[in-house]
């Protein structure tokens, strides 16, 4: 199969030009002017950009959690991503404590391998640092394509591990050349103001921000950071929300250390004003909750720095009969936000339509970045001729409202509900298929494949 796209408005992480593009199989052969080739599919992309699809290196699909599941599964989730232009996902596998890594691996391939529409791969979250678990660091990397793994300073009992455990799996990781990913709150603290605030029946969604305050999360990434730095091993941390959080990384940039910045599209344009809205605050419940205003000043700025290399999603949808598990109790209301669909086109609107952030930054933290920091560039996040063929073209004066009855995620109420968009999704490009056609999808469950990853080491 071969496809052209012609009078394209192509712009990469650091390239804006005309021109046209033309797929043979699942990669890009040429790129250039006028061009003249035969193709199975003609598309006029003219009045369109064509960006390089987007990497979401922070999603939670059909995941255990809370007594039960992620509403999309890896067959909606990925199809949502495709809709809204991100071609490729890194999901976390999460390990049980008392089991291996692989035993975890194999539950997830259970759920994922077949049913995905868009390209796919893994993190691994270490929940157990043993002997055993340090043997099987290697063969993640080596043999499966896995490397970089997660870990968890909160949710004691169940995904946090401690200090000692921490350095210990920073030091083989580092070793096998992978890299340490973090989701940095101090669960200790958070534990005793969720204890405190229960006592006093104080249980609406509000007081689960309460319990998290940003000390919470500046202080662990302060420590993360040590502690990277003491081993050596290159360090992320995922979904950083706040001023204080940032300025531990800024710290830790003055000592030229790697260690690299996710945010997420919910925590630059939305706040915690939202809890006060009684139960319905329960949409917005996740972890680390948002912040405030001055915070999404501060993330906004860390962008155009360089100090926030990638806008991911922690997608983590839950339906509102799932979310009422926490009715009277907002310590059981599952942890998560419906977002997959809508990270391209929000970041769009909100950053580049509004002169926020550059076209050119736009596509580096929605793709380029995390391409090239989990070990897929050049094959995804550029476009380039030997590149797969990961395409979107975006009308950027399109405008329109999300809604609940328009997504395509596996939930059944938006965050966004009514938010004006300017600029849409129009064509999908995946691996050469033309998956994505104003809305009509044109490829099948279990086209998606599993993307082995290079070493850190190799990358960075």
């Amino acid at each position: 199969m071969s496809l052209l796209i012609k009078n394209g408005h192509i712009i990469t992480a650091s390239d804006d030009y005309s021109a046209d593009i033309y797929i043979e199989g699942s990669q890009i052969h040429t790129i250039g002017k006028n061009l003249e080739l035969p193709a199975d599919e003609i598309i006029d992309a003219g009045g369109h950009i064509v960006f390089p699809g987007g990497v979401d290196p922070h999603v939670h699909l059909d995941m255990p959690f809370m007594g039960t599941f992620s509403s999309d599964d890896y067959s909606s989730g990925t199809l949502a991503a495709l809709h809204g232009g991100t071609t490729t996902v890194v999901d976390f596998i999460l390990q049980t404590q008392g089991k291996s890594l692989h035993d975890a691996l194999k539950d997830w391939r259970n759920r994922s391998d077949g049913n995905c529409f868009g390209d796919y791969s893994f993190h691994m979250a270490v929940t157990d640092f043993n002997e055993n678990t340090q043997k099987e660091i290697v063969q993640m990397i080596e043999d499966e394509g896995i490397t970089s793994f997660k870990t968890f300073m909160a949710y004691k009992g169940a995904l946090m591990i401690d200090d000692g455990q921490m350095v210990g799996l920073m030091k083989e990781v580092k070793e096998r050349g992978g890299m340490v990913t973090v989701h940095a709150t101090n669960g200790d603290m958070i534990d005793s103001l969720v204890a405190k605030h229960r006592e006093e029946g104080k249980l609406s969604p509000l007081y689960h921000y309460l319990s998290q305050p940003e000390i919470t999360e500046a202080e662990a990434s302060g420590r993360f950071c040590d502690m990277a730095d003491y081993t050596g091993v290159p360090g992320y941390i995922v979904h950083l929300t706040c001023e204080g959080a940032l300025n531990a990384t800024r710290r830790a940039g003055k000592r030229n250390q790697k260690v690299f910045v996710e945010t997420c599209i919910q925590y630059l344009i939305l706040d915690a004003s939202l809890y006060e809205k009684d139960f319905e605050g329960a949409k917005w419940v996740m972890s680390p909750p948002l912040r405030q205003k001055k915070d999404q000043e501060a993330l906004w700025a860390g962008l155009n720095q360089g100090l926030v290399q990638v806008v991911g999603t922690d997608h983590c949808p839950f339906r509102w009969e799932q979310k009422l598990m926490g009715k009277d109790d907002f310590s059981k209301i599952p942890n998560g936000h419906p977002a997959i669909e809508h990270r391209m086109e929000l970041l769009y609107s909100e950053g580049v339509n509004k002169g926020r952030i550059s076209a050119n930054k736009f596509v580096e933290v929605t793709s380029t970045n995390p391409a090239r920091i989990f070990g897929m560039h050049p094959k995804k996040g550029c476009i380039a001729a030997g590149s797969d063929a990961d395409l979107v073209i975006f009308d950027p004066n399109e405008e329109h409202a999300i809604s609940v009855d328009t997504h395509h995620m596996n939930v059944d109420y938006s965050a966004y509900e009514g938010w004006p968009v300017k600029g849409k999704c129009k064509h999908v490009i995946l691996r050469g298929r033309h998956a994505i056609d104003n809305g009509k999808v044109n490829i099948e469950k279990g086209f998606g494949q599993f993307i082995k990853r290079t070493k850190a080491s190799k990358v960075i």
